[in-house]
């Protein structure tokens, strides 16, 4: 398990090259790297990504080791961005290895549900008529709630 939340920028390329080379024994790879979108008018200068250190990393560490317990990984990376974006910025990459692909495009899918609605990031959009937070959307807790345990 990888963890980094970081404002440097990221090679997706790199990182999915050398996480695929250290998972031994895995017989699929599956990866997912988010990218900040402009809005719909192209309005967007910038998103602006906060979280608090330690906390935030916590958290991460916390629903990976969940995803391992959940499905039988070799082995899972998350690297999330804070600070300032750009459109068209990578801001985060899930990654995850298993024996069975099955496994590790459920874990990857069950990270990405996570992220977007439950880790500890807050994030506002900047354009020339100001600033907003992003609220949350009813979309992304729909995608959440589905791997919740059945009664």
């Amino acid at each position: 398990m990888t963890i980094r939340v970081q404002a440097d920028r990221f090679d997706m390329g790199a990182e999915l090259n050398a996480f695929a080379a250290a998972q031994h024994g895995a017989g699929a790879v599956v990866s997912f790297t988010g990218i900040v979108r402009d809005l719909a008018g192209g309005d967007l200068n910038a998103m602006e990504i906060e979280y608090y250190p330690g906390m935030t990393e916590r958290a991460l560490v916390g629903i990976a080791a969940q995803a391992a317990d959940r499905w039988s990984l070799t082995g899972s990376l998350i690297i999330h961005r804070h600070g300032r974006l750009a459109p068209d910025d990578p801001i985060m990459m899930v990654a995850t290895a298993a024996r069975h692909r099955g496994d590790a495009f459920a874990a990857a899918e069950y990270l990405m549900d996570y992220l977007k609605s439950r880790a500890p990031f807050w994030k506002k959009e900047i354009t020339a008529d100001g600033a907003a937070w992003v609220q949350a959307q009813e979309a992304d807790e729909d995608a959440l709630n589905r791997w919740s345990e059945p009664d």
